[in-house]
């Protein structure tokens, strides 16, 4: 169960995971070795499930987020198993997710440009069967964050 300390710990390393453990011990009211005691608890828990570097897509020229939603007729335990691996080996899907509903699955892709885009998905069909693809580009990004909420993780 996560105490109010540890959802503050959370909330501030979800913002910037580079502060140090004693600013952030400052910050909850806590000296730096139960801080960091908390924050080591957190991750062998899986509550912290790593730390990472949010890159600017712009600014290493995969810019373009693409919305691809796949329908399948498929749907053994053999089929899925090879529609993980194609997924896994194109680096550009960057989301996957199986749906309730008229689809079946959605991904998202970062790309360059439509013809990247094009590259990706002649790989993908070329590497499974699939009933229905379409495709939706981004036009502009109104909200992006990493940050979860927490008010429900107390409970």
């Amino acid at each position: 169960m996560l105490d109010r300390v540890d959802l503050q710990i959370l909330e501030i390393l979800q913002e910037d995971c580079t502060i140090p453990v004693a600013q952030i011990g400052r910050q909850v009211g806590l000296s730096t070795t139960p801080c960091w005691r908390r924050i080591q608890k957190l991750e062998a828990d899986g509550v912290i499930e790593g730390r990472v570097a949010l890159l600017d897509p712009q600014k290493i020229n995969v810019g373009v987020t693409v919305f691809v939603f796949i329908s399948t007729s498929q749907h053994t335990q053999k089929w899925l198993k090879q529609f993980h691996a194609a997924v896994e080996e194109l680096p550009e899907i960057v989301e996957f997710y199986r749906m309730s509903g008229q689809v079946d699955y959605l991904l998202r892709l970062v790309v360059s440009d439509i013809a990247h885009y094009d590259v990706v998905y002649k790989k993908l069909i070329s590497r499974i069967e699939l009933s229905d693809v379409s495709s939706s580009f981004a036009m502009e990004q109104i909200k992006f964050t990493t940050k979860l909420p927490l008010e429900f993780a107390g409970e």
